[in-house]
């Protein structure tokens, strides 16, 4: 198969601010196979996870040095692409963009979109949340009005963890719920809080009717979860503690669920093997995002029927999306009928 690597830059319509940091701006890669007449697209998008952060540049150079090796393999060859990009210490964006494109390319040779290929049902797509980012009270009243302006919002995910302390948190989100009284609210706090502060939040939030906390606790402070679960009624959820299905037993017996994300996971294959190991854990399945486009979006929509909760919205929040898939109904992003992935360039796109 041949491989093509192509850069592009998207901005987001509100700048997200969350406990690590403010983005306005991505640089993420489109990445097509091209094999028997057919071309599969995927698509990488940066992130920062402490140690597991991963560059644009870092995915860049790692798809290009490997391009001479996958180029003897057919897009057929899943397994045996992702034991060699394994091998290669391929960061997991870059694998999740080339697993991505094979999926792509199969779908399209068969003429099924993935979620009819995987026998999945469409009809039980849950409703995405879109997200708040940290904020001052009147700033977070703003973009909720802006949301809720903009798309068919039926959830929001707050962003919490300010580093102006708890009190700010509370402030901020009790505003919130002034301003969208009539929602259902879940908070993520990507592990901005102190175990102290993530008890004594947990049971506020409980008490406010929040439907679950995300990474209260910073990754590498895991063994404090078990303290927690002690003192909080809310579930928790974990995102940057949890890349793959190998993290899981792990956190087990001390989370109620967990957030996949196809960057973190290295594609839509070892997706598929989290969601079956948690539910042999009796965990509940989140799908999130980065700042991915609609390309990526749309390729986690696909398996968004296995999903409890989605917070599929990055796409949403981008002015200049190069690409078109999902599409929202109901405040559902739904996979469409095309095949494969069903993404297309936009209209406007160069």
């Amino acid at each position: 198969m041949q491989i093509q690597v192509k850069i592009f830059t998207v901005n987001k319509r509100f700048p997200l601010k969350i406990s690590r940091g403010t983005t306005a701006q991505t640089t993420n890669i489109w990445v097509s196979i091209s094999h028997e007449g057919i071309e599969g697209w995927g698509e990488a998008s940066p992130f920062g996870v402490g140690d597991r952060s991963q560059s644009t540049d870092k995915i860049k150079d790692a798809l290009q040095q490997v391009t001479s090796i996958l180029e003897t393999f057919s897009p057929l060859q899943r397994q045996q692409v992702e034991q060699e990009l394994i091998k290669a210490q391929v960061p997991s964006s870059a694998r999740a963009a080339l697993d991505m494109a094979m999926h792509d390319w199969l779908g399209q040779r068969v003429g099924l979109p993935l979620w009819q290929l995987w026998g999945l049902d469409r009809n039980v797509i849950v409703p995405t949340s879109v997200t708040i980012g940290i904020n001052s009270p009147e700033g977070a009243r703003a973009r909720a009005r802006d949301w809720l302006q903009f798309t068919d919002v039926r959830l929001f995910k707050v962003k919490l963890g300010s580093p102006d302390g708890i009190d700010a948190d509370r402030k901020m989100l009790l505003a919130l719920k002034e301003e969208a009284p009539n929602l259902e609210f879940f908070v993520d706090a990507n592990g901005g809080w102190s175990l102290s502060d993530a008890i004594e939040m947990c049971s506020w939030l409980a008490d406010l009717g929040i439907k679950y906390v995300e990474q209260p606790l910073p990754r590498g402070e895991e063994k404090s979860l078990a303290e927690l679960q002690k003192h909080t009624p809310l579930p928790i959820f974990v995102d940057e503690s949890c890349f793959t299905s190998a993290d899981i037993p792990q956190l087990a017996n001390y989370v109620d669920g967990i957030n996949i994300k196809l960057m973190k996971s290295g594609g839509l294959t070892e997706a598929i093997r989290m969601v079956h190991t948690a539910r042999a854990y009796g965990l509940q399945v989140m799908f999130g995002c980065y700042s991915d486009s609609s390309l990526a979006n749309t390729a986690a929509a696909h398996l968004a029927p296995l999903a409890d909760y989605l917070d599929l919205d990055s796409h949403l929040n981008l002015i200049d999306d190069p690409f078109t898939g999902a599409s929202i109904q109901e405040g559902k992003v739904l996979p469409n009928d095309l095949p494969g992935l069903g993404v297309q360039k936009s209209a406007s796109a160069t």
